[in-house]
């Protein structure tokens, strides 16, 4: 089964960097790596999530099947889901009428076996009664993740999102990100809980406050994060995308005078969320990405009156990434690589020079290569390959 590959589109032009102390940005984008979004080079592992097939017995647990504080250790701060909870409640029954356990296995932790048959009759039904795109939307993400959560109990960590006996939670170094930045991970439900995803380190290591999931399609989710950018402006809202419909622009047109200046007192300016610029990386597969990037063009319409999102591109060289999963191009990285990238062009701003960015950057560096080895130590161990080979030679975009 081909895996898709996922891209972004970067100037390469290392020489635009000021040499920073320390370690340099190329120290950190020339590792090995896992594999990316459509910053990504890769949805690594076109294998089996698990070893084997999982059983998970969900029992007689209370009404509510996933409770808030299971939900919140994924890496969110948001509730539940509605639609979440309804559909993990409707697999409950289903286990429970027919009295047979859910067996979760293979790419993606999906239901197998005679379950899944019933399973997927019953919300194909359900999908085709419904008349809105929108509603339509909502569902299939929230299947998704309803799956992907009951599917992945007991199995990965919940923090590192990696089988347990790989966890590599105990490695990571956290770092604090000056107050001013804020990530948004809008993540396609198809990566939520891959254990090759790199999004997730932005808040293992910066913390859920500055660096949070938005999964596509889940209202809640993307009600939360576009309330808080109607509060900061459409000028303190930026997307790390290839528009290639309307001029992109650089770390060097982001003006910070709005948000803190050298003399002025950060800790307290950014406790009010119309003075954080938020960065928007899109966290999905190259063909997905595109879906996602019209739906953020849509809502900035109806928000802002003008589908017109600020887009950034970011000067980066080919990574090393490639060797565990290559990309259509070598000028593409991962979306944590994309992040380190980022940190560090913006710390050769004037306007940010003074909050050392790099730190963060380095910090984030470190966990992508935690990362990277626990995802080839995992390969070794079970006899696969750490390298994969070519299928494209040329640059297809």
């Amino acid at each position: 089964m081909l895996i898709s590959t996922r891209t972004l589109f970067f100037k390469c032009s290392l020489s635009q960097f000021h040499t920073l102390s320390n370690k340099t940005l190329a120290d950190y984008l020339n590792r090995p790596a896992t594999r990316g979004s459509i910053y990504s080079i890769s949805s690594s592992s076109s294998s089996s999530p698990r070893s084997s097939t999982t059983v998970i017995d969900m029992g007689d647990e209370a009404e509510s099947p996933i409770s808030l504080e299971e939900w919140q250790a994924w890496g969110t701060t948001s509730p539940l889901p509605a639609m979440v909870g309804e559909l993990v409640q409707e697999l409950k029954g289903l286990e429970r009428d027919s009295q047979t356990p859910l067996i979760f296995g293979g790419l993606g932790g999906k239901l197998k076996g005679d379950m899944k048959i019933q399973e997927d009759k019953k919300h194909r039904a359900t999908y085709e009664k419904l008349g809105e795109s929108e509603e339509k939307l909502h569902f299939f993400s929230s299947r998704q993740v309803a799956c992907r959560v009951i599917g992945s109990r007991g199995y990965l960590c919940q923090k590192c999102w990696l089988p347990t006996e790989d966890c590599m939670c105990l490695k990571v170094v956290t770092s604090s990100l000056w107050p001013g930045i804020r990530f948004w991970l809008y993540m396609h439900p198809k990566d939520f809980l891959r254990q090759n995803n790199t999004g997730k380190l932005l808040w293992q290591v910066f913390g859920v406050q500055a660096a949070t999931m938005c999964i596509y399609g889940i209202a809640e989710h993307e009600e939360i994060m576009w309330n808080t950018f109607k509060l900061a402006g459409k000028s303190k809202v930026w997307c790390l995308y290839p528009n290639k419909n309307a001029l992109t622009k650089s770390v060097q047109d982001i003006n910070a005078q709005e948000v803190c200046s050298e003399d002025s007192e950060c800790s307290s300016a950014m406790r009010y969320e119309d003075k954080i610029l938020n960065f928007i990386l899109i966290d999905g597969t190259w063909s997905n990405s595109a879906a996602m990037f019209k739906r953020l063009k849509e809502r900035a319409k109806s928000v802002w009156g003008d589908d017109e999102i600020p887009c950034i591109t970011l000067a980066t060289g080919a990574s090393a990434m490639h060797k565990l999963r290559p990309q259509p191009s070598w000028d593409r990285t991962c979306t944590a690589a994309a992040a380190v990238s980022l940190l560090y062009e913006l710390q050769t701003h004037p306007q940010f020079c003074f909050f050392e960015l790099d730190k963060p950057a380095e910090a984030l560096g470190d966990a992508l290569a935690i990362l990277l080895e626990a995802l080839i130590a995992r390969r070794v161990r079970m006899g696969r390959s750490i390298t994969r080979k070519e299928r494209h030679k040329v640059d297809i975009c």
